[in-house]
């Protein structure tokens, strides 16, 4: 017995809804790129289901080169991260508002 696609997609929404709140609510720097990472990890989700849904390895290959960009950016976001708390001591949203050192 095969899981309908309906449950993809709602776990889909559930999880991308539940990263778009930690975007739009959190002030710290760090749970807001972990809210981004849900956010595109919801997007894969999506994206595997319709390709085991419709046959077809072109959504699931799409997701192993999305997950290897996210890694590469998730590098670079907490190498910026870890320098503007040398410069700053916080990792608050609202410190970084005037990018002026």
């Amino acid at each position: 017995m095969a899981v309908p696609i309906s449950y993809y997609v709602v776990l889909s929404g559930l999880v991308f809804l539940i990263g778009l709140v930690g975007v739009l609510t959190r002030r710290n720097i760090i749970v807001i790129l972990l809210s981004i990472e849900l956010m595109l990890n919801a997007t894969n989700i999506n994206f595997v289901a319709f390709s085991s849904y419709l046959g077809n390895l072109s959504g699931q290959v799409f997701v192993f080169f999305a997950l290897t960009v996210a890694a590469a950016e998730v590098a670079v976001g907490l190498a910026i991260i870890i320098a503007l708390y040398r410069h700053t001591t916080s990792i608050n949203v609202d410190d970084f508002r005037l990018l002026k050192w």
